[in-house]
């Protein structure tokens, strides 16, 4: 694409253009100045529009803003108006006959420094009509024009130059929509509708996951029965092991166990419509914590330094008026910034947010959910909160007299105090395995989460230092790069995770989320969200929500309370999934579970809709068995499939299915 001859800097003036399209069609236009702030008369720039649906590999999109959040600058140019965005990307505007021009002038920012490399797009209704040459950092510019009338929608893509994406900070500047004569609508931008999911809960009583719990003897125990349907609902157990007591109307077992064994219960729970039975196995011995993924809520990725006593009691509150703690969610985890000075004996006290944690604790546990709380093996933590570095036998005994369920203990400053020191193995290991011992001197069960970000290949020996879970990667964010790049690296991992230790992705990044104290909602579609928790409950992650409790909107319940999702994750065979196969854009992702059937899902890391097949023989079942496939998001048959199985997965999508007929597990 070029300027004709003898016109000034690109978008500064008003010029005739010529405009290459796919099939070499010139076309001409007379194009109004781009980098001015107000829009032409019947004329609509493209940033009044809903940037959060378009997806990009990294960042989120911003009115004026290049990908870096700087002004949008082309060869020295400033454009007001436009977008920047990181390749690939993709965004889908519908028209309806609304706009009768685009224009844009199309290149790499110049934050860039002459890096990177991309290609613009434009289709229209499904047709290519505009497709640029490579166009690198530090050269000219083009510009876009494309007739729309009658147009129904039309698409704007951005992909690499085909070396990598290092640098691809794209600018769609300037951009603009002529609206044509006696338009009623406006363009917008959409995300691809999502794959369907079940809504709602069933009013019949049902127990859920988790149904196996463990404990150590002589510790306190305490377990809400994760119920949901329709109340009131009133609980009853029989066998249940001596020291434990059940209040019937709240569905809580406490106490302490008398010694060690495996006890099976057989819950009930009653209500106005109708009635369950469950089994729940009880394991009591040493290091018998996390016998499935914890499932819960953390703070940091809400409200991180701005958390305080108020947030934590009103997420568990919602916890409970949500109905998420009735489908198996139970800890409620403080992330950093609730830590004070330490008094003359040494002895770590909460900071003015949190006036009494041992208070806080009895509140959370009167629920019948978990309390857990955050530190660092160094002296500091990585908000600068005081860690626990040659302090660890105090804080453990500290945090058990507060009634902590739940450790995380992040490496952080760690790294200054080893920081001329060969990072081999056992350096890593060390204080791990340092408050390992000190938790085990506690009279009290602490489920134990090792955070270092995958140093060292920590799936392969946190369970040796007695993790329950382990970090995996770097932390996550709510975008779809960091999402999915984070998700789809298990492969190898996987055959390290079990009961009792597990891997851990990092949170989740469904609902409002912000890192505190503004919130927005997640930048993640809908699509995304569910590839999301399919991905996380198929690698039997732990399922930590990082969304504002108290703001939970319609799709992100349904999302988090579907019971028969949650039960892949909660499996207690505990074998997280592979990938069993790769065809372009699409990938199967599947794991055995305790009733001898398999949970598959099908992806599609795609900008595109596109069929994902599953073969028998890829579970090792035989290719000629007519096998029932259910789909667990939508909570229904699909019927019978001889030798495979195929569906339309949607963009950046997934489907979660199980393919067998179920057995009775032990």
């Amino acid at each position: 694409m070029r300027m004709s001859a003898g016109c000034g800097p690109l978008g500064a003036c008003v010029a005739l253009v010529q405009v290459v399209t796919t099939a070499g069609v010139a076309m001409s236009q007379e194009t109004p100045d781009l980098t001015v702030t107000t829009a032409p008369a019947n004329a609509v720039w493209i940033d009044s529009l809903e940037l959060r649906h378009v997806i990009q590999d990294t960042g989120v999109p911003q009115g004026g803003r290049s990908t870096a959040g700087n002004p949008l600058r082309l060869k020295g140019v400033v454009y007001p108006h436009g977008f920047g965005t990181h390749a690939p990307s993709e965004a889908r505007i519908v028209l309806e006959g609304c706009a009768k021009r685009f224009l844009s002038i199309v290149g790499v920012d110049d934050e860039t420094k002459d890096r990177g490399s991309v290609t613009f797009e434009v289709w229209v209704d499904g047709r290519k009509v505009v497709e640029t040459p490579v166009i690198r950092g530090g050269e000219e510019p083009g510009l876009v024009s494309v007739d729309l009338i009658g147009a129904r929608e039309m698409e704007l893509v951005v992909r690499d130059g085909g070396d990598n994406t290092d640098h691809d900070h794209a600018d769609w500047a300037g951009a603009l929509f002529l609206l044509a004569e006696g338009a009623k609508t406006k363009p917008r931008i959409v995300e691809e509708p999502p794959m369907p999911i079940a809504h709602g809960t069933d009013p019949r009583p049902r127990i859920n996951n988790p149904r196996i719990v463990g404990t150590t003897p002589g510790r306190p125990f305490l377990f809400l029965i994760p119920a949901s349907g329709e109340g009131p609902l009133e609980f009853s157990a029989k066998k249940l092991p001596a020291g434990l007591v059940l209040d019937p109307k709240t569905g809580i077992i406490s106490g302490s166990l008398k010694k060690a064994g495996r006890y099976d219960v057989a819950l009930q729970v009653k209500g106005p419509k109708g009635s369950d039975r469950r089994k729940l196995r009880i394991v009591a011995g040493p290091h018998k914590l996390a016998l499935t993924p914890p499932m819960g809520w953390n703070s940091w990725n809400v409200w991180a330094k701005a958390v305080d006593d108020g947030k934590i009691r009103a997420a568990a509150d919602a916890m409970i008026a949500s109905g998420l703690a009735a489908h198996g969610f139970q800890y409620i985890n403080i992330d950093d910034c609730w830590e004070g000075p330490r008094n003359a004996a040494g002895e770590i006290q909460a900071n003015d947010k949190f006036p009494d944690m041992k208070a806080l604790g009895d509140y959370i546990h009167a629920k019948g959910l978990r309390f857990g709380i955050y530190s660092s093996p160094g002296p500091k933590t990585c908000a600068g909160f005081a860690g626990s570095y040659q302090h660890e036998e105090q804080d453990a005994r500290t945090w058990a007299s507060w009634g902590v369920d739940y450790l995380k203990y992040d490496w952080c400053s760690y790294g200054d105090v080893v920081k001329d020191v060969e990072k081999t193995v056992p350096v890593l290991q060390k204080p791990y395995r340092v408050m390992r011992e000190a938790l085990d001197k506690c009279d009290r069960d602490i489920v134990y989460s090792l955070c270092q970000y995958g140093m060292g290949d920590v799936w392969k020996w946190g369970a040796e230092v007695g993790g329950n879970l382990w970090r995996t990667t770097g932390d996550i964010n709510d975008s779809w790069s960091s999402m999915s790049g984070i998700g789809f690296s298990h492969n190898d991992r996987s055959p390290f995770a079990g009961p009792g230790h597990w891997n851990d992705p990092d949170m989740l990044v469904v609902g409002r989320v912000g890192w505190g104290p503004t919130l927005h909602e997640t930048n993640l579609s809908r699509n995304e969200q569910i590839t999301h928790i399919t991905l996380w409950s198929l690698l039997a992650a732990p399922l930590l929500i990082g969304c504002d409790m108290s703001n939970l909107d319609e799709f992100t319940v349904d999302l988090l309370s579907n019971d028969e999702v949650l039960d892949v994750d909660q499996d207690p065979l505990g074998k997280a999934a592979v990938c069993k196969t790769r065809q372009g854009t699409t990938e199967v992702w599947a794991r055995p579970l305790s009733d001898r059937t398999w949970a598959v899902g099908l992806f599609n890391r795609g900008r595109h809709a596109a069929p994902v097949t599953v073969q028998w023989p890829d579970l090792g079942l035989k290719a000629k068995e007519n096998l029932p496939v259910r789909d667990l998001w939508q909570r229904k048959d699909l019927g019978k499939f001889k030798g495979s199985y195929t569906q339309e997965v949607r963009a950046h999508g997934a489907a979660l299915i199980k393919v067998g007929k179920p057995h009775p597990a032990d």
